[in-house]
């Protein structure tokens, strides 16, 4: 595959469209607050994993609407004080899998939460969390549940989810919750955008080769699912575009990026035509804090650098959760 979408160094300079709403904030702040009515209720109930260097957790806390979602708190064995925590976010079509597999960040020295993502897993990983709310007509997959409506949209959902999975993990005593990391890949390094700009005192993120940011590029420059899937949609429901165009706005990785906090390592592949390379580089380049940095593969498609980006997160997450 050759490179399709801008070069380098345009992309170093390319900024989104994508309009943000007047009341994203309060959007936000309305979902959040209606979603703490709820008592957050994590519960941590230990499982044997069969390793003797990881204790394993299944955890299930409260998400959007009070719906229970589950996932995985891993420790190093035999921790007896408080540690950093990494809460990573999954791919698309994913789930949080098996606990023996979430082995990196426990083995690095940090406490580790993963969530699951309602009503997805089949696709890989598995997952136990389901979305109990419906939508109305969609396009298979989960981009455009809900997408005549914001508020009705699959990702205020997720996204929520995400917010109190990082209170989830806060709450274990055995967490420093003022060393909170969160990371993810894909549609994971989507969500950790979104944590990152509604979550404001994360100490750094993650986000490798990121899903869900700058629609209006992605939605008409890749025929790649998942982005795909909108205009499949309005393939269909052809007089739904501007409708559609306003709900994705209070759920683009742009904005979210542009409240981020934190020190932030991005990744972008040029050769990705799923998250095409541009849309990544929009977040980036609207994430105004100085301590952010991006590792590009010249090369790949949506792999990224898988190991490779592993081993620069090894390099580079530690010293801001233990600063």
């Amino acid at each position: 595959m050759s490179l399709f979408d801008l070069p380098l160094d345009e992309l170093r300079n390319y900024r989104s469209r994508s309009v943000e709403p007047d009341d994203f904030d309060a959007f936000w702040a309305t979902t959040l607050a209606e979603s703490r009515t709820h008592d957050l209720g994590a519960r941590f109930e230990p499982v044997a994993t069969g390793l003797s260097t990881v204790e394993a957790y299944d955890v299930t806390f409260a998400g959007f609407g009070g719906h229970p979602v589950k996932g995985w708190f891993v420790l190093p064995a035999g921790t007896r004080e408080p540690l950093p925590v990494v809460v990573e976010f999954v791919g698309y079509g994913g789930g949080r899998g098996l606990p023996h597999s979430r082995l990196l960040w426990p083995s690095a020295g940090f406490a580790y939460f993963v969530m699951d993502t309602r009503g997805q897993g089949a696709g890989w990983g598995g997952s136990d969390t389901p979305d109990p709310v419906g939508s109305a007509s969609s396009f298979p997959g989960f981009l455009t549940r809900g997408i005549e409506d914001p508020h009705e949209f699959y990702y205020r959902r997720v996204f929520t989810d995400a917010v109190r999975a990082v209170e989830a993990a806060r709450s274990h005593p055995l967490v420093d919750a003022s060393r909170t990391a969160a990371i993810g890949r894909s549609q994971g390094g989507g969500i950790t955008l979104a944590v990152a700009g509604l979550v404001p005192d994360l100490v750094a993120i993650a986000p490798d080769v990121p899903f869900l940011c700058d629609f209006p590029r992605a939605t008409t420059l890749t025929d790649r699912h998942p982005y795909r899937e909108v205009g499949s949609y309005l393939h269909t429901y052809r007089r739904r575009g501007e409708q559609v165009r306003r709900t994705l706005s209070y759920f683009d990785g742009v904005h979210f990026a542009a409240r981020g906090r934190a020190p932030a390592l991005f990744s972008a592949a040029l050769e990705d035509q799923t998250c095409p390379p541009s849309t990544v580089f929009a977040a980036f380049n609207a994430y105004p804090h100085e301590d952010r940095t991006i590792e590009v593969y010249e090369f790949n498609g949506h792999e990224g650098g898988e190991a490779y980006q592993e081993e620069a997160q090894l390099g580079w997450l530690p010293a801001r959760l233990t600063a």
